[in-house]
């Protein structure tokens, strides 16, 4: 015969322990299980509280329904046999139905049960005999027919007269594989700790209505109370004032709130204003710091430029005056010839017409003029008028080297010209030493003479009018550098 679990349906493999179970541990078991009635009790508990719910009765057939497939409710399907109920109580199967098995070697010398009507009762003698203080297994009916019960039948007889007390004394059937009973265990574990937290609130509670008992037992007597209510009412009006008071203060607290805001909101225009009149301040001071910056950057600039151009004297760069050897030259031009050295005449008389105009730049820049002369630059054919009422003539200031009759009389012309250019310069000379007497000239001008050498190329040697016209040179280097320097004043 194979068992199969009442809650998953799979077969199960008994323990060996359950195949030779003696009647103690029967009995040891028996005995831990709660009474048929409690569970009886129990169920009918159960049914009457259902009962007196005011719910429909649709619900409670389904609750039923639910109850039934709970599993861990009793199984429909439990194997067990229904108890006998003897005067309404059902009728529990004692533990001295079960017997011990003997072996072969003890029960092989007993007496056959048709032999003598006296052996049961020896051998229930024998049973009382081995187990102390219970009540003696009454004698059972001969079977004569019948032969002796085999071990397996009486191992299953066993186990199912277990299975079926377990499924009559607890909420399930039996038998229960490990699985099942492990969920067993764990859903009574859990029912458990619920039992034991609602035990607890129900403890605390108690404690606290006791608590609540024994304050009321203690408390004080109606006279009292009546005082410590009057108190109350009294601090009760008390505080209703003050809530007025504070609900007044609150009203008027609201007000200024109010007007606090208004002129906030005012102020934050204001701010706003002024910070937008601040912005486009800032704007044009950036503008006008920009422009003062660049302003001052161009009078830099120009402060710079007019430096240079104070430093730069025009007149040394128009009128450039050296030497090249024994010639005096001016912007490059040879003023002078010597045999040796045959310059053009077209070089002394370019020559020639920068002298002159150099002259006539610098008596313009002081505002002098000239007594009995004019001057008439015109380069390479400049000339030099007189301009008294006696004698008014013009002398040509440049030289020709043909060989004609007429050189004689050009060159005599020539002559006059230098002499009139050499009294010219006298004049500048004498003016300038009367503006400033600290200046010095290295070579003295004495009619057609300067530093003892003429300026005449008539009937004279060509070095001696070279070196003539060289201090003539001279001379008018030191009168430009007089004027351009601010000596003047």
């Amino acid at each position: 015969m194979s068992y199969v679990c009442h809650q998953c349906k799979h077969p199960l493999q008994l323990d060996a322990s359950l195949e030779d179970l003696s009647p103690s541990a029967y009995d040891m078991i028996a005995s831990s299980l709660p009474s048929a009635q409690s569970v009886q009790s129990r169920n009918t508990l159960r049914s009457e509280k259902l009962a007196q719910l005011p719910s429909p009765t649709s619900v409670k057939t389904a609750w039923q329904r639910s109850a039934r497939s709970d599993p861990f409710s009793p199984s429909p399907l439990s194997s067990r046999p229904p108890a006998k109920a003897i005067h309404g109580q059902p009728t529990p199967i004692l533990p001295y139905e079960s017997f011990v098995l003997l072996q072969d070697s003890s029960y092989g010398g007993l007496p056959s049960p048709g032999s003598s009507s006296s052996s049961p009762n020896k051998y229930a003698a024998s049973t009382k005999s081995r187990r102390n203080n219970q009540p003696a297994r009454p004698p059972s009916p001969p079977e004569a027919s019948q032969p002796n019960p085999s071990p397996l039948s009486h191992h299953l007889r066993s186990t199912s007269r277990l299975f079926n007390l377990l499924s009559s004394r607890t909420d399930l059937d039996h038998p229960l594989c490990a699985e099942c009973t492990d969920n067993l265990l764990g859903e009574l574990t859990r029912q458990l700790e619920e039992t034991k937290k609602t035990r607890d609130g129900y403890i605390a509670f108690e404690k606290e209505v006791r608590k609540e008992k024994e304050r009321e037992r203690d408390g004080p007597s109606k006279g009292e109370v009546d005082i410590k209510i009057e108190k109350l009412k009294e601090e009760e009006h008390i505080a209703v004032e003050q809530l007025k008071a504070a609900e007044k203060e609150h009203a008027q607290l609201q007000e200024e709130l109010h007007a606090l805001e208004l002129e906030e909101k005012a102020l934050e225009e204001e701010e706003a204003e002024f910070w937008r009149a601040h912005n486009a301040h800032l704007l044009r001071s950036a503008e006008q710091e920009a422009q003062l910056a660049s302003l001052r950057a161009a009078y830099a600039a120009d402060s710079t430029t007019l430096e240079q151009l104070e430093r730069t004297n025009v007149y040394n760069d128009a009128f450039c005056i050296g030497h090249d050897g024994v010639f005096g030259t001016i912007n490059g031009l040879r003023l002078g010839r010597v045999p040796s050295v045959p310059v053009e005449w077209a070089e002394i008389n370019a020559a020639w017409g920068q002298t002159l105009l150099l002259l006539y730049t610098i008596a313009r820049k002081l505002d002098y003029t000239f007594e009995g002369y004019r001057l008439i630059p015109m380069g390479s054919f400049s000339r030099i008028e007189r301009t008294t009422a006696a004698d008014k003539a013009t002398y040509e200031l440049y030289g020709s080297g043909d060989l004609h009759l007429g050189r004689l009389l050009h060159n005599r012309r020539f002559d006059f010209a230098m002499v009139a250019f050499l009294d010219c310069l006298k004049q500048l000379v004498d003016y300038v030493k009367s503006q400033d007497p600290h200046l010095e000239f290295p070579h003295q001008i004495i009619k057609d003479k300067i530093g003892e050498a003429s300026v005449k190329l008539q009937f004279s040697q060509e070095e001696v009018w070279t070196r003539a016209l060289r201090h003539v040179l001279l001379a008018l280097k030191i009168l430009l550098k007089w004027t351009t320097s601010g000596s003047n004043g």
